[in-house]
């Protein structure tokens, strides 16, 4: 996932998070081209497949040790 923090320890201010989604209003520094969103937004939706899958044969296999 494109995710990371920058902290400015200095002022205490609030760490900042890279978007995937349109960066308009992001400054420069956290600005992602639109390669690199599509390819986390790709991503993001394969782990959450994944997940799906995964919960899916949790809860079959739960349904037949009952």
């Amino acid at each position: 996932m494109a995710t990371r923090t920058a902290a400015n320890h200095t002022t205490g201010s609030r760490p900042e998070q890279l978007s995937l989604l349109n960066p308009s209003d992001k400054p420069i520094q956290f600005r992602l081209d639109r390669r690199t969103r599509e390819r986390g937004l790709a991503q993001i939706a394969a782990i959450r497949r994944q997940l799906a899958q995964q919960a899916e044969s949790r809860s079959w296999s739960q349904g037949q040790a009952a």
